[in-house]
């Protein structure tokens, strides 16, 4: 039992280390932003970014299309002259972010359990009624030498109500083809104001043809979407618990 504590201990002083130094790093970063503005970030090309990998995903059999060689109409144009939606890598296309999220959901969960155990020995060859007035008291009654109970009892309640709005604009860029024409985009930006540096990201794939005449797609025909929205900042730094808070949190186990 010892030993088993004594981990326990040093699991938990190792945590706590841990979780020490990751907020001393946050805090080091909080300090040098004392009196400064949040950085932008600069434009960079996404294939040196780390951690970049071109998205790969099950394709179908690939289809001769007949492309029609001698007339002046292709059929994918949505104009005579030319065609003003993106549709090689680099080109750039508005996004349409509209989402009205509401969740409500209620849990309740009631447990009681409830056990009692008797045990004795009034009778071993005669031994144990001889030998038990040796090492207990004379009032020890040998049929009722080991009891024991135990009862709980426990209840939860849980609830969340959640409201999500956003309206946003997002450009995008046309980050690669993949074999069958669908693209994969790619899009940043980042709005400082004041001290308060707001970052929206998006990633996904989408169809050539999803793409409207004036040159835009609603995030709901984005497949694979990967949608970002946060800040940080004076706002941020607010919002969020205390680090103290936080490694009390993460190690107390009641």
């Amino acid at each position: 039992m010892a030993n088993i504590v004594r981990q326990s201990l040093t699991a938990a002083t190792c945590l706590t280390a841990v979780l020490m130094l990751t907020a001393c790093g946050s805090i080091a970063e909080r300090l040098n932003r004392v009196g400064k503005e949040p950085e932008l970030s600069a434009i960079e090309n996404p294939y040196s970014q780390p951690g970049y990998r071109p998205v790969a995903l099950p394709m179908p059999p690939q289809v001769a299309l007949n492309s029609q060689p001698n007339s002046l109409w292709q059929p994918s144009r949505q104009t005579f002259f030319k065609d003003q939606r993106a549709n090689k890598i680099g080109d750039i296309l508005t996004i349409m972010i509209s989402i009205a999220d509401t969740a409500d959901m209620k849990n309740t969960t009631a447990r009681s359990r409830a056990g009692t155990e008797d045990a004795g020995l009034p009778n071993f060859l005669g031994i144990a009624e001889s030998q038990l007035g040796k090492v207990l008291p004379e009032s020890v009654n040998p049929a009722k030498l080991v009891g024991g109970s135990s009862k709980s009892t426990s209840t939860g309640d849980g609830s969340v109500l959640r409201h999500e709005t956003i309206n946003l604009k997002l450009a995008a860029m046309v980050t690669q083809v993949l074999p069958n024409g669908n693209f994969v985009i790619q899009g940043r930006q980042q709005v400082r104001v004041n001290a308060e540096l707001r970052d929206l990201q998006l990633q996904g794939v989408i169809r050539p043809e999803d793409i409207q005449n004036n040159n835009s797609i609603s995030y709901e025909k984005i497949a694979e979407a990967r949608i970002t929205y946060g800040g940080k900042g004076a706002v941020s730094d607010l919002q969020q618990p205390r680090y103290g808070q936080q490694i009390f949190d993460a190690i107390f186990p009641f």
